[in-house]
């Protein structure tokens, strides 16, 4: 079979992930595609793979990827005629302590969400399901009935069958050397003898992805680490349908092979590997072993699985996984080149994801847009440095681990830290900041009072920062607190049809006076919500765009790709130069006129609006906004100024009460006040309507992006789906985090989207989307009857689709 000289699709790779997705283009009628190995079929990474399939995933719609992915695999055999060595033999997960317990417990909730089987059960069924085991300190576990194990070489030589029968064509030891890529856009590969035009390439490379995109100035960030199992010498006391068994407490899961016992790890440590780049004849290689390395594993597992002292080593095996900086695979449509597409850096998920990768990227391809919502795994959540191989080095070694550890709320990375600093850094680590981690910047959590450390003591229920988050959010509410907002992004738009092609892309209507500033959204031709900011207009030809620092790479795409070629518009990422101060509280307008000079009454700077004034010797753009529900602005300072402007704030607001507060305190605030977090509250399949937006969005306008799909769904009546605020009450000390079940006279109607502990309210409190057939109307929330189901125990709950904090923003306008 000669290779063609042009395709539909290229994909790079010819693991299961690349095999998945050639197969999911081909169910689609995409038959033109063309696969290219550099060696044979699965000889990087997936050879090697242990090949667990389980379901429960951190939100639901990776736990859909993975659902659909288990329900492949049960009919990946009858349909290609290949065997897959699908079993699907159940999962036991292990807790050796309580606060793992509850993690679990939560994750069972959460599997409720998503119609998964999942149960609780005791130290006694453990033994019962997997009598080898030793249960003595085991304080309960759960059992997933429907996860199982396949064979990774032969699930992927059946998806890359299953694509070839309908048309595909695959091209092992065919090694591409290069993108063919013109005017921003891919064009194909280059191979060593010739080249294949395509106009949409898919890069799932494994290891290698990153040297390779690099070639072209695309950031694909991950890293290979070492990773470490043994396989047994037979065990005839063995069942063949022993279940996979997990004890992450002790970095290690088990699993039946064909008699055998196969026992992996996930170590605190990790070992990153190929940092100087992987051997071209890397294939089905194996690296050297590691014995020192794995024996604290081992020895750990000898004591929870007795038998292994008796069993001999048949396999010690060392070989190579790829991992990324947040431990989500790079998934979709790259932003430095349009149709490029990347599935890579699985993160030891490869296997049970592939499916559902494959699927999924497959849609993309087809529709030109995502079939859910992504973001968890989209690559234009990554930022362009964390492909600097020194940063991913340092993180690799605690990421692997990770898998593993306990997953706790507010969890921040302990490696690659003080990547990206504020100019206000360290004076406000002097005032007791605890630093947390966003997109690599440093920002407050918190700050430390009354000798508490600033060290994060985790947990489920109120952390040790809780007392000082919770006087922070005080101070807020009476007198006046400083936050650093640095991290938030801003672009700088300007040209002659700026005020136009913002307007295209907002929902809102940015054609306003100079110095006002505009919320809106920007949105998909669905109708979802691609992102979340506040636009400024400077001028009549220039605007600055507001937007959270996890949506840097992704909405400068966004608003780039929306830019004709003939438009006379220039968009400058200028985040470095313009670090930002929240200035927040019933007293921020005294104080903020001390230091100005400003008259910032009502008449003369309402709410909504933006002008310059001057602080100390620097003109700085105040910005009459809040994010908390009380009086405050948000100061845009130049960052040659910044901390001259700092330190005249913080002399002057002694006077005021000044005081400090952090990103912990900021979500407790903003969920008392109802205030979305995209990523979390909106996304890609919410619409303003559903999200309780609909007054961000201006209907009058002829055209912007996703105004038919409102416009059809604001006709349609009263929505289906509906964000509602939600309290548990005042003797309730539980703490909603996330997926959280919402139940209503006995049913599950939702989910909570984000939580936090509302201390102007005292009470535990969150956001979540509700359902009803016949349409959620105040009188639906109104009626009561709520429940939200929490590590397995429900609690009423009280909803609203108003804010319970100041309804009729008097605190915001006063």
């Amino acid at each position: 079979m000669s290779i063609p000289n042009t395709a539909d699709v290229v994909i790079v790779g010819g693991g299961v992930a690349g095999c998945s997705i050639a197969y999911h283009l081909t169910k689609l009628g995409i038959a033109d595609v063309v696969l290219c190995d550099r060696k044979q079929l699965t000889s990087g990474t997936t050879w090697h793979a242990a090949g667990l399939v389980t379901q429960l995933r951190a939100t639901r719609n990776m736990t859909e990827l993975a659902k659909y992915t288990g329900e492949l695999f049960r009919e990946l055999e009858t349909e290609t005629g290949q065997a897959t060595g699908f079993k699907q033999n159940g999962a036991l997960r292990l807790a050796t302590h309580d606060a793992r317990f509850e993690e679990l417990k939560r994750g069972v909730s959460m599997a409720r969400n998503f119609g998964l089987e999942a149960d609780v059960i005791s130290a006694g069924e453990v033994c019962e399901r997997w009598p080898l085991v030793e249960a003595e300190d085991i304080v309960g576990g759960i059992w997933m009935p429907n996860d199982g194990q396949v064979n990774p070489a032969d699930v992927t030589m059946a998806m890359a069958k299953g694509a070839r029968m309908r048309g595909a064509r695959i091209f092992e030891h065919t090694p591409v050397e290069s993108l063919i890529v013109e005017n921003g856009k891919v064009r194909g590969v280059k191979l060593s003898d010739g080249e294949i035009r395509a106009d949409r390439v898919v890069i799932a490379g494994g290891m290698w992805s990153r040297e390779f995109a690099a070639q072209n100035g695309v950031s694909l960030p991950l890293h290979a680490a070492e990773h470490f199992y043994i396989v047994t010498e037979q065990m005839p006391e063995l069942s063949r349908e022993l279940p996979v068994l997990f004890v992450a407490d002790e970095c290690s899961y088990y699993k039946e092979d064909a008699g055998k016992l196969l026992l992996g790890c996930f170590e605190p440590e990790a070992k990153p590997w190929g940092h100087q780049g992987i051997p071209d004849d890397f294939c089905f290689d194996s690296l050297p072993e590691d014995f020192d390395h794995f024996e604290p594993i081992l020895d750990m597992a000898v004591k929870r699985v007795p038998a292994l002292a008796n069993a001999g080593i048949q396999l010690f095996f060392n070989g190579p996984e790829s991992f990324t900086p947040d431990d989500r695979y790079l998934l979709g449509e790259t932003p430095e080149v349009e149709g490029l597409f990347c599935a890579c850096g699985f993160n030891s998920v490869g296997i049970l994801s592939s499916g559902g990768v494959g699927k999924a990227l497959a849609d993309w391809i087809n529709d030109g847009h995502p079939p859910m919502e992504l973001a968890d795994v989209d690559v234009r959540r990554m930022h362009y440095w964390q492909s600097n191989k020194s940063y991913l080095f340092d993180r690799t070694k605690e990421t692997l681990g990770l898998l593993y550890k306990m997953h706790w709320p507010y969890q921040q990375y302990e490696t690659a830290r003080n990547v990206r600093h504020s100019p206000f850094h360290d004076r406000l680590v002097s005032l007791g900041a605890s630093m947390t981690e966003a997109a690599g910047y440093e920002r407050p959590g918190f700050f430390a009072r009354d000798g508490r450390s600033t060290e994060i003591g985790y947990s489920f229920g109120p952390q040790s920062w809780f007392e000082d988050a919770r006087a922070e959010c005080l101070d807020t509410q009476t007198a006046v607190t400083l936050f650093d907002q640095s991290c938030y992004v801003k672009f700088r738009v300007e040209g002659r049809d700026a005020c136009r092609i913002l307007n295209n892309v907002s929902a809102g209507n940015v054609d306003v006076a100079v110095g006002k500033v505009v919320y809106t959204q920007w949105l998909n031709p669905r109708g979802g919500i691609e992102a979340d900011v506040t636009i400024t207009r400077l001028s009549e030809t220039a605007y600055l765009v507001v937007t959270i620092a996890a949506s840097q790479t992704r909405d400068l795409s966004w608003l780039r790709r929306h830019i004709p070629d003939d438009a006379a518009v220039v968009v400058t990422d200028v985040t470095p130069g313009l670090p930002m101060l929240a200035l927040m509280g019933p007293k921020s307008r005294a104080l903020l006129e001390k230091v100005s000079g400003a008259d910032l009454s009502n008449a003369a700077f309402p709410f909504g609006t933006s002008q310059e004034i001057a602080v100390g010797y620097a003109t700085v753009r105040a910005s009459r906004l809040t994010f908390v529900g009380e009086l405050g602005w948000e100061l845009y300072v130049p960052a040659d100024f910044a901390v001259h402007v700092f330190d005249k704030i913080v002399e002057a607001g002694q006077e005021f009460g000044l005081s400090h507060a952090g990103f912990f305190a900021l979500n407790s605030l903003r969920i008392e006040k109802g205030y979305r977090h995209w990523g979390h509250d909106i996304g890609e399949e919410d619409t303003p309507i559903q999200a309780g937006l609909s007054f961000a969005v201006d209907y009058a306008k002829t055209d912007f992006i996703g105004r038919d799909a409102l416009l059809a769904a604001r006709d349609a009546g009263v929505p289906k789906k509906r964000l509602v605020q939600f309290q548990l009450p005042e003797e309730c000390r539980k703490m909603l985090y996330h997926e959280e079940p919402i139940y209503k006279d006995g049913k599950i109607i939702g989910s909570i989207t984000s939580g936090g502990y509302g201390h102007r309210l005292d009470r535990s409190m969150g956001m979540g989307y509700i359902h009803s057939a016949d349409g959620v109307t105040r009188d639906f929330v109104n009626s009561g009857g709520f429940e939200i189901e929490i590590a397995c125990e429900r609690y009423q709950a009280m909803a609203s689709l108003s804010p319970f904090l100041d309804p009729k923003n008097e605190r915001i306008k006063v």
